[in-house]
C-alpha cells in the first residue's frame, strides 16, 4: 500500500504541510512508512482533514476534535453516519456558544469597555463587583444565556 505523500495531501486538502505534520503529532491523523522509509498517508486522511477544517471553522477546540476522531475507525474514511454522530455531539456545544455570543452582543452597548466580564453593564448595576463572589469569568453573561435556554 503506497499511499499519498505529505505534499499530495497538502495540495488536495488545501492545508499546509506544517499543519499536516502538526495534526499527525497531535494524533488527529496517522501515516505509515513505505519499505523505503518514506511517510505516506491513506486517502482516508483527506476526509479527516476536511472534518478538522470544519471543526476549526466552527470554533471547536482541537482537543475535542481529537476525542471525536479517536472513536472513528482508522482503516477507512469517516462516512455520513460517523459525521452524524459527531455533529450531534457538537450541536449542543455550538448552540450553547451561540447563546453566549448573542447575550454578549446584546449587552455590548451597555458596557463601558473596562474588560470586567463579571459586570452586566457597569458598577452602578454591579456595585462592589458583587458578581465576583459567584464565580470567575463572565458570570452575568453565563446567567443570561442560561435564562434564555429555559
Amino acid at each position: 500500500m503506497q499511499g499519498l505523500t505529505v505534499g499530495e495531501i497538502a495540495r488536495r486538502s488545501g492545508v499546509a504541510v506544517s499543519a499536516i505534520h502538526f495534526y499527525e503529532r497531535k494524533g488527529l491523523i496517522a501515516s505509515h512508512r513505505t519499505e523505503g522509509n518514506q511517510r505516506r498517508f491513506d486517502r482516508a486522511v483527506l476526509r479527516r482533514i476536511a472534518l478538522i477544517k470544519v471543526a476549526q471553522q466552527l470554533g471547536v477546540p482541537l482537543s475535542e476534535v481529537a476525542e471525536q476522531l479517536a472513536v472513528l475507525p482508522r482503516d477507512r474514511a469517516p462516512n455520513h453516519g460517523d459525521w452524524q454522530k459527531i455533529a450531534t455531539r457538537w450541536s449542543e456545544q455550538l448552540n450553547h456558544r451561540i447563546r453566549m455570543l448573542e447575550a454578549l452582543r446584546d449587552s455590548l452597548d451597555g458596557c463601558i469597555g473596562c474588560g470586567c466580564l463579571s459586570m452586566t453593564k457597569c458598577t452602578v448595576i454591579n456595585p462592589g463587583d458583587r458578581l465576583a463572589e459567584e464565580g470567575q469569568g463572565a458570570v452575568a453573561l453565563a446567567e443570561m444565556a442560561a435564562e434564555e435556554e429555559d
